[in-house]
This record gives C-alpha cells, structure tokens and sequence, in this order.
C-alpha cells in the first residue's frame, strides 16, 4: 500500500494545494477560467494526442472495456436518477445528480494518474472509455434534465445542443486525431512534437491545482447548508458501487468469452473509482440544477478519493 501512497499521494497534494491557493486569496478567483482555458484547450488536448498517437489502435478500439464501461455507466445513471427521483428530485437536478455520480473526473486527474500507475499500455483504454463519458453519458443525462415540462421535444432539443457543445470539445477531437496519427504511423517533427510534449506535460500540475481551486469557488460561492442525504450517498457510490459494476461488467465478459486484458480492466476499473468529474459543476450551473449538491458531491468524493482509490489501486494491482 505504500508504493501506492507513493503514486497518489502527489496527484492529491496538488489538489489540496490548488484548493488553499484558492481559500486563502493567493488564487484570485477571476483567474480559475484562464487555468481552465489552459488546461482545456492547450495542455490536456496535446496530452491525450500524444497518448493516443502512441496507444496501439487496437486498444482504442477495442469493443471489450467500451462496452463493458458503458454498460456500468449507464446502470449507475439509472440508480442514480432512482435514487434522486423518490427523494423528490425533478428531473433537472436528478439527471445532473446522476452525471455527477456516473462521470469520474478522467481527463483532469485519471489519464497522467493511472498511466503513473499501469504503464503507458493503459493509456489506451482510459482514453477510450474517457470518450464515451464526454459524448454518451454526458449527452444522455443533459437530454435527461430537460424533462421537466418539457417532454420528449425539449430532451430531443438538449440533446442536439449537447451534442454541439461536444463538437466544439477539443478533447474528443485530440483523442480522434492521436488515433487516425496511430492508425496511419504519422510522426510529427522533431521541434513540433517537443512542443506538444511541453504542453501535454504541464497538464497534469496545472489540472490538479485547478481542480483544487474550482472546488474552493465552488465550495464559497453557496450555502453549506445541504443536508447529507443529498450528496453522501451519491459520492460514496461513485467511489464504491461504480468501480464495482466495472469490475462486474469485466467478470461478466469474460465469462461470455470476451476476457478484457489485464491492463484493459485494471485501467477502467481504476477509472471508475476516480472521484466526480469538477466540470460536471459547470454544467449544471448553466442548465440551472441544484449547483449545491453538486458542489457537494465533486467535493466529499475528491476528499475521500484519496484512501478508496489507493484500495481500489491495491486490490487490482494486487
């Protein structure tokens, strides 16, 4: 378990550090959405173009982990949006509930963290899987948040923008590019792929610290009075109950003759057992659910993510 601490304790140190910057003003808050920028659409982008371009293509498209995550992805959406609806939920703050509790936070801390611990042969799985959060389960539960009175047009209508706000994603794109470079043998030059490189390596620091500070902005800008069956449950079964189904799913496949390889399901597993993704608050501020709970949710699963996933480490790698 050591060797394990020895890995993660880093990735969470810099999210604390991110976190006090923050709450004690050394951060400016107004800077948090130019670290966002950075990360989103300079450094993450040439991170997983690099990964992808140097993953073998028949780990990217491998059927096996796609489905088998996707299959646990859409189950924890569906108990999730239960367990929100019978609390009395609408569907706008149920469906965000879910996405919280179904989208670990990948790109940001899952890619340089389980690659850290797996080896670069991880590197295509978490990608893979990484997509299909960013364009199914994310469509999917914003689709979903527009029944409320709006019916099938207004879910057909979120989806549509939904599915524009992805295309306009640049993570997707440098995923697709860093898989038509490894289908094709393409070799950038020399000083080009240095540079991606420079980039691509300042994405894991520059993240994790933003990770920190978004959740200090988000943990000061609303009311902490939001009572615990509200978000405990739903954090503890992103860090436990997801992983678990993964972990299930990948049993069940190979049971039915499709064994996923060694690193393939440690990789989504491990995935699985990362905490809420911290964009997942963003987006539901701009579709008006119940940003608290949210908050919340990213907040205590971040926090408690730093002994689960170090047991969930030890017993995968074990």
């Amino acid at each position: 378990m050591s060797s394990v601490f020895a890995v993660t304790f880093p990735f969470f140190a810099l999210v604390l550090v991110g976190y006090l910057a923050a709450r004690r003003g050394v951060l400016s808050i107004t800077a948090i959405p130019g670290l966002n920028a950075f990360v989103l659409y300079f450094a993450l982008p040439c991170m997983l173009f690099r990964f992808g371009a140097g993953a073998p293509l028949s780990q990217l498209l491998d059927p096996r982990p796609a489905a088998v995550y996707l299959g646990a992805g859409a189950v924890m959406v569906a108990l999730a949006i239960w367990y929100a609806r019978r609390g009395g939920w609408g569907w706008n703050d149920a469906a965000f509930g879910a996405l919280v509790t179904a989208f670990p936070n990948t790109g940001f801390m899952g890619v340089p963290l389980i690659v850290a611990l797996l080896s670069q042969a991880a590197a295509g799985p978490v990608v893979q899987v990484m997509a299909i959060d960013m364009v199914i389960t994310s469509s999917v539960c914003i689709a979903l948040s527009r029944l409320d009175g709006a019916g099938a047009h207004g879910a057909a209508m979120a989806l549509r923008q939904a599915l524009r706000g992805m295309a306009v994603n640049p993570l997707p794109w440098a995923v697709l590019l860093g898989g038509l470079a490894s289908a094709t043998g393409l070799r950038l030059p020399g000083p080009v792929d240095q540079t991606l490189a420079l980039l691509g390596n300042a994405a894991p620091p520059v993240a994790l610290f933003t990770i920190g500070a978004v959740l200090a902005r988000s943990q000061m800008g609303h009311d902490t009075a939001v009572a615990w069956p509200a978000y405990l449950p739903l954090a503890i079964a992103k860090l436990v109950l997801h992983p678990a189904l993964v972990l299930a799913g990948a049993w069940l496949a190979g049971a039915a003759g499709a064994t996923l390889p060694p690193v393939a399901r440690a990789a989504i597993v491990l995935v699985a057992a990362l905490p809420s993704a911290s964009n997942v608050a963003v987006l539901s501020e701009r579709f008006g659910a119940h940003n608290g709970r949210i908050a919340r949710i990213i907040m205590v699963s971040t926090l408690l993510a730093f002994l689960s996933f170090s047991v969930a480490v030890a017993l995968v790698t074990g």
